[in-house]
């Protein structure tokens, strides 16, 4: 599969994302009444509010930057994020676009009539791995760029002069990062987050 179609793929999903939302726009008042109403600034006058929603991950739509989050009652709110939103998973922190469909996680939002914005998101569980695990798969990795193969969505690393990775992309991955890989060249030094899909290889997360 080439990048270009991992990139329709994640088009698509981000198209399943927005209308997830936009079917819980209508509904969101009463979906997170409960939970907002014990956030504080009391519920009159149509002021923001703030509380808490848990649930699991359902997609990131990166073009209108909403997170899905699906409730255990299964409605599914489209939550608002920016550059200023934080993620969390075992005190390191992560951009929005790092999350995986699956993640469990708790967001803390403000609301404002059917708008919903998260500042923090706290990953409870991964779904690549748990948070009472001793280690996590996810890699904090450097190197320098070997090889470059931009049609199967790949890249080899040298780290440490020691090894060689071959690093791949996920379909998902955000267009800012595809930009990133799309620019790579042998001998450019990159860092980024990545998960060991055996001893050496790696599926992206993100680019610093």
């Amino acid at each position: 599969m080439t990048i270009i179609q991992r990139i329709q793929r994640g088009g698509a999903a981000a198209l399943m994302v927005a209308s997830l939302g936009a079917c819980a726009g209508n509904s969101l008042g009463s979906i997170l009444g409960g939970v907002l109403g014990g956030g504080g600034g009391g519920g009159g006058g149509g002021g923001a509010q703030s509380g808490q929603l848990a649930g699991i991950v359902r997609g990131v739509d990166t073009r209108s930057q909403q997170i899905a989050i699906q409730q255990s009652n299964g409605q599914t709110v489209g939550v608002n994020y920016d550059n200023q939103t934080q993620v969390v998973y075992q005190n390191q922190n992560y951009p929005p676009t790092a999350l995986e469909n699956g993640d469990q996680v708790t967001a803390r939002i403000q609301a404002n009539g059917n708008s919903y914005y998260t500042d923090y998101v706290q990953v409870d569980r991964s779904v690549r791995g748990t948070s009472t695990g001793t280690t996590s798969n996810l890699q904090t990795l450097q190197g320098t760029v070997r090889q470059v193969d931009r049609a199967n969505g790949l890249f080899t690393l040298d780290i440490n002069n020691s090894s060689t990775l071959t690093v791949s992309l996920p379909y998902n991955l955000s267009a800012t990062d595809v930009n990133r890989f799309n620019s790579l060249r042998a001998g450019d030094f990159v860092r980024f987050y990545g998960t060991y899909l055996g001893n050496s290889r790696v599926e992206l997360r993100n680019f610093f």
